[in-house]
């Protein structure tokens, strides 16, 4: 009745796609709204990981006193997460 599909993943087609410019400049975009929605003192950075072919990875920190209090007192960057999507 039903038939079977076989999907076969390229790797090195997966690591080019995910070291791409293009990927980079999405991480970095939703990094960026994810620290625009947490508020001042938050940065986003994107860089290229040393693991797993070199693929880009996305972050969002604090950069001084009161953004650390911010997101220890009221958790405003886990807040934010959603913003990035």
């Amino acid at each position: 009745m039903g038939t079977k599909v076989r999907i076969e993943f390229l790797s090195e087609g997966f690591r080019e796609v995910l070291s791409s410019p293009e990927v980079e400049a999405e991480l970095l975009r939703r990094a960026q709204r994810i620290a625009n929605a947490a508020g001042p003192g938050f940065e986003a950075n994107v860089y290229q990981g040393s693991f797993g072919g070199g693929r880009h990875v996305a972050s969002v920190r604090t950069t001084d006193h009161e953004s650390r209090l911010a997101e220890a007192e009221d958790k405003a960057l886990s807040r934010a997460i959603d913003a990035g999507r």
